[in-house]
């Protein structure tokens, strides 16, 4: 495995921090870390809400990487609250791909750490707006 999985692994467990921000706002239960075009790692975590204002930590984690004055991503990795790693969802993958049409395809996915398994977002994702 090459060492940016670890490196992207250890970003997202530090930004975790499962908490309550309020009664209706819980943050940090899964959390993210993507690799950008520029070798940077940018960290987000889901916020939760009881309405649809809630984010999931991949898209917050890409906001993040767009913010900081870049759009393209090699990596994604997301963790669950029991270490895990799993797929981003529907709409963090549609997410890459408007980001970027043509070339979401090679962006490497994260699906289980302890196995080593990676995956492109092509695979995941093979015929994105038919």
């Amino acid at each position: 495995m090459e060492p940016i999985w670890k490196e992207l692994y250890e970003a997202a467990r530090a930004a975790q921090r499962p908490r309550e921000i309020s009664e209706r706002v819980y943050a940090g239960g899964v959390a993210a870390a993507v690799e950008s075009a520029s070798g940077r790692i940018y960290t987000g975590v889901c916020v939760d809400t009881s309405c649809t204002l809630g984010i999931c930590a991949e898209r917050n984690a890409l906001f993040n990487m767009i913010t900081n004055g870049e759009g393209e991503v090699l990596r994604v990795l997301a963790l669950m609250p029991d270490g895990s790693c799993a797929a981003p969802c529907g709409a963090c993958r549609e997410f890459i791909a408007q980001l970027m049409p043509g070339r979401y395809q090679d962006v490497e996915v994260m699906l289980d750490y302890s196995a080593q398994r990676v995956v492109t977002m092509g695979g995941l994702t093979p015929e994105w707006w038919i």
